[in-house]
């Protein structure tokens, strides 16, 4: 089943026109996530030089017996679902009483929850189409009522966000998840500066089509003039604010037209497409205690790249078993 929240055309525009407005232009990172760019992300995830999925994968593997005990029983709820499929073995050790994947593609959605349904059928799939960083509350199904809400945040995709944005996400994740609730979220790592720009910047050139997918989806959804090849993509660390910023850049000055309104670049000027902010161990745990979260326990690769951090509501009775 499958419930649509999908931001309306309206929506898109006013937050279009705020972003074009913004210095540098950036635009909310779901935007990039129509269904070709959701198969573009897939692609993403393949490509050798970027880690994190098969990393991310691995340690779920490995432990989720460990995190099914710590979280406890409850409705698992997904944030950013994309294709599901790191969540399985999670499913298997908790077997939950539902799952409940957001995500704001919903053909992508529709089909991973098609297959998460028939790989798992004891646990009855619920697909929410929404930006999950403007939900207020959690829409009322049988399915929900009454149930602790277990969120789950894998992918590092908190990074996407500013860390006054990503400690605001943190506040309403708790407020979503409710009394009780707990999150287990995945983090990526400061690490090697090449390490990091080469997995934002593949040699068969994913991510850079990902990027432009992105001109080719505001040219068609809200009547956007702009000519792909008139950028080209960048990713780059910015060690100030422990980041790569992955954006597209003008290649000469010129203007398109957007939303209704006329927009101009300069050459050079670079439209920020998505940031990847990267967390120590210490960072993070500041950033969810600032947001009213609790550090209970950390799972981390063998070389340290990426940890799984459970957090329970720090002012829950609650805790990690």
């Amino acid at each position: 089943m499958l419930i649509d929240l999908h931001p309306q055309p309206a929506d898109m525009a006013r937050l279009v026109s705020e972003g074009m407005a913004r210095q540098p232009k950036q635009l909310p990172a779901w935007l990039l996530y129509d269904a070709e760019g959701s198969r573009l992300f897939d692609a993403i995830c393949e490509q050798p030089e970027y880690g994190l999925t098969r990393t991310e994968t691995s340690l779920l593997k490995a432990q989720a017996g460990g995190m099914a005990a710590a979280l406890g029983p409850g409705v698992l709820v997904e944030f950013g679902a994309g294709n599901a499929r790191k969540v399985g073995p999670l499913l298997e050790a908790l077997q939950p009483p539902a799952y409940v994947p957001l995500d704001i593609s919903a053909e992508h959605l529709a089909a991973a929850c098609h297959q998460l349904q028939g790989q798992h059928p004891q646990v009855p799939v619920l697909g929410i189409c929404c930006d999950y960083s403007g939900l207020d509350q959690l829409p009322c199904h049988p399915l929900l009522e009454g149930q602790t809400l277990l969120g789950f945040y894998p992918g590092s995709s908190l990074g996407n966000f500013t860390p006054q944005e990503a400690q605001a996400l943190l506040v309403q994740f708790a407020q979503l998840m409710g009394p009780g609730g707990k999150l287990l979220i995945g983090i990526d790592q400061p690490k090697a500066v090449a390490r990091m720009e080469a997995a934002y910047n593949d040699a068969a050139g994913v991510s850079a089509a990902f990027a432009k997918n992105l001109l080719v989806r505001l040219n068609r959804d809200l009547g956007g003039t702009f000519d792909p090849a008139a950028f080209h993509y960048q990713a780059r660390w910015e060690a100030s604010q422990s980041r790569i910023a992955m954006g597209l850049v003008s290649e000469h000055p010129h203007s398109v037209e957007l939303a209704g309104r006329s927009w101009s670049f300069a050459a050079g000027e670079a439209l920020i497409s998505e940031y990847s902010v990267k967390y120590s161990a210490a960072a993070f745990t500041a950033l969810a205690e600032a947001a009213g979260w609790s550090c209970a326990q950390r799972w981390s690769d063998p070389n340290n790249d990426l940890a799984l951090h459970l957090l329970v509501r720090a002012d829950s009775t609650a805790t990690a078993s």
